[in-house]
């Protein structure tokens, strides 16, 4: 008699199955509420868990985790996924001719690059409707995901008589020696069944989709294997989801953030505006800039009250300097370098100028790199002089402006940009001094994410595949950042712990600070990194106890990040509704009629000398008008007078975004608008 397999389950219970079974098979042994529940498996022979396919026969004893629609994470990838291969197969059906290449799942969604066939030159935003429809009906069909394995001739055979030359290309680059998967939707060879080439898993059969539960999104041009030199073709994009609910709060949120786009806003308060002549560099008008000079200042008291001193380096340092610290070898694309200048050796072709003059380069010229990070030039000025254990901690801050040559498509309004300026700072500390200087870090970030009103998670991302130092550095550093955690009490779910393998920096492990906004959005924003190779390549010491040279551990840290994007995730957190301290303008006061105009100037004037960004409105327009205008541009607080007001020493104050105005005394308004302005690091009650 055959032994059967034994098949452990989280439980502890151990199932014995017959050779050749499944986790369907287990699945519907347990019951038919988890048979119909059953999305997938995670199944571990010994080597490591892998997700599969339900229907995959088990190859020997397992371990054995069923994924339902509760194992949210996976269960989203898993019908992502089979949304994009829906989405490939209705394009076909209904444009035969049509190429495919592949389709993966992205962010909240997913995608499929596809070639239009010759009858047309490539599908648009009016062709969604249809192609939606004939998802439903695939969906609605159920047709089963059958995993088969096939050679690369087989493939190779299967593309060429299809006429798909994308997938040709591609088959001919597969190894022999893999396990090669393709799935078809439907029987296999059946009439109306679909054929694509992928690791998988899937979900069992079209109809675990909830047919109402995806929206397709847009279509946009794309590049075979991202190369512009390589045929075009189009790429369609979806979100999908397990049921209908979440895409509708999904949808809603899509709607809300359109609302808080801070490109958007920026125009609309006249804070910033970006141009090609600047290429992903911010132009600030002066109110935009009255809120960075704002957030500045708050950082300054908070790094003042951290111990930290205020340095300002170079831009510009010869390339030899970054080919030391080794961002040469791994960032030099992103960098932005320049030949030193020499006069009347090698002409530079177009460059002149009016005066006939042009810049010329001398063949042997060295290069100066443009910095995109600060680290380097710090280490530089902690080796100035002696150092001794004595004066450590060094806390080195810097408002240092970087530039960073980010590809065209990448930038995003105040997101992603060329020139950016970070809230930097660099710790150098002892050994025994890292635990201690982290975990005050962790609370110096804990109280001004709190001052912006921001929830957030902390993550560690460890060592990746390619890095610099050894394993026992590595080993130590990780530890000294699970540790500061762990005094700061942050290591729990109420802090969203979590490590992140293979996502540090090359040269250190990194806590993240990840935020949440009013809507429900994450933002990585301020980091960490404990750092042991950058103070070894640029030679920093310090003198020990025992009089002998000691390297220093460099910590990196940032918490805004950039003040750019930090702007930028502000105003979209607030929908432009800064907090009193921030706004660019905190009151203006209007006129009704021109004969206040007096009283609405006495009015300002007393607001400014007690520190109020105040402004006056008195121009002939009716009160609805101005009102509409100054929400329009998210002033906090609109103080509305006329003749009554004046006569009665008062103001009609309309806080924005409540629908009662108030009537204070000009002096109790006065009161009122010095304690909503003021920063929260200044006072305990602000508005």
């Amino acid at each position: 008699m055959t032994e059967l397999l034994k098949i452990s389950l989280p439980d502890g219970t151990v199932r014995e199955m017959e050779h050749g079974s499944t986790p369907a098979d287990v699945a519907a042994a347990i019951g038919p509420g988890l048979a119909k529940a059953a999305l997938a498996a995670r199944v571990d022979h010994g080597s490591g868990a892998e997700l599969r396919d339900l229907n995959r026969p088990f190859d020997g004893d397992a371990e054995l985790a069923l994924i339902t629609s509760r194992d949210e994470a996976e269960a989203l990838e898993l019908a992502r996924h089979d949304y994009a291969h829906v989405l490939a197969e209705a394009v076909q059906a209904l444009w035969p001719g049509t190429q495919i290449t592949f389709g993966p799942v992205s962010g909240d969604g997913f995608y499929y690059d596809v070639k239009a066939p010759e009858t047309r030159e490539r599908f648009s935003m009016d062709d969604l409707p249809a192609i939606e429809a004939k998802m439903r009906e695939i969906i609605i069909a159920d047709k089963p995901l059958v995993r088969e394995v096939w050679s690369r001739q087989q493939l190779i055979k299967k593309w060429e008589a299809d006429g798909e030359v994308f997938k040709t290309e591609w088959a001919k680059e597969l190894p022999e020696d893999e396990e090669l998967t393709v799935y078809w939707s439907g029987e296999p060879l059946a009439n109306g069944s679909w054929l694509d080439m992928c690791r998988g898993p899937h979900l069992p059969s079209t109809g675990r989709l909830d047919p109402n539960a995806f929206k397709l999104m847009r279509v946009a041009g794309a590049y075979w294997r991202g190369d512009q030199n390589n045929a075009q073709l189009t790429r369609i994009y979806g979100t999908g989801w397990l049921n209908k609910k979440q895409l509708n709060a999904h949808l809603h949120r899509l709607e809300e953030a359109g609302k808080r786009d801070h490109r958007k806003l920026g125009r609309e308060m006249n804070l910033f505006h970006l141009q090609e002549e600047a290429m992903g560099s911010v132009f600030w008008h002066p109110k935009g800039y009255r809120v960075w000079r704002e957030l500045e200042s708050y950082m300054r008291r908070k790094m003042d009250g951290g111990g930290y001193r205020e340095i300002k380096t170079p831009q510009l340092m010869d390339v030899r300097q970054w080919t030391q610290s080794g961002h040469w070898g791994k960032y030099a694309e992103n960098m932005f370098a320049v030949p030193d200048i020499v006069p009347q050796v090698k002409e530079l072709g177009d460059f002149v100028g009016e005066s006939g003059a042009s810049p010329h380069v001398a063949d042997d010229a060295g290069w100066m790199a443009i910095k995109p990070m600060n680290c380097p030039a710090h280490v530089l000025v902690f080796k100035q002089g002696i150092t001794s254990y004595r004066d450590l901690p060094i806390r080195l801050g810097e408002m240092g402006c970087c530039h960073r040559n980010e590809p065209h498509g990448a930038l995003h309004g105040l997101m992603r940009v060329r020139q950016f300026t970070q809230d930097d700072a660099h710790i150098f500390c002892t050994d025994n001094q890292v635990v201690e200087e982290v975990r005050k870090f962790c609370e110096l970030a804990d109280s001004v994410y709190q001052d912006f009103g921001f929830s957030y998670h902390v993550k560690l991302a460890t060592r990746p595949e390619k890095r610099f130092g050894s394993d026992a550095d590595w080993d130590k550093a990780e530890q000294e950042l699970r540790d500061a955690v762990a005094e700061a009490g942050m290591d729990n779910e109420k802090y969203g712990w979590e490590e992140l393998p293979g996502e540090g920096a090359f040269y250190a492990p990194k806590l993240e600070w990840h935020l949440t906004d009013a809507i429900g959005r994450t933002w990585q924003v301020g980091t960490i990194q404990s750092d042991r190779v950058l103070p070894d390549r640029l030679d920093a010491t310090y003198v020990g106890e025992d009089g002998g040279r000691h390297r220093p551990v460099m910590l990196h840290r940032a918490i805004f990040g950039s003040y750019e994007r930090f702007i930028g995730i502000l105003i979209e957190h607030y929908a432009g509704r800064l907090p009193v301290w921030l706004a660019p303008v905190q009151a203006v006061v209007a006129t009704v009629v021109t004969d206040a105009n007096d009283y609405a100037q006495e009015a300002v004037a007393k607001l400014e000398t007690a520190g109020i960004r105040v402004e006056s409105d008195l121009r002939n327009e009716k009160i609805n008008y101005k009102v509409r205008e100054h929400s329009l541009a998210k002033v906090p607080h609109l103080l509305v007078v006329g003749m009554r007001e004046a006569e009665e020493g008062t103001v009609a104050m309309r806080t924005l975004g409540e629908k009662e105005q108030k009537v204070l005394s000009l002096d109790e308004a006065v009161a009122f608008l010095t304690n909503a302005a003021n920063p929260p690091d200044l006072c305990s009650d602000s508005a």
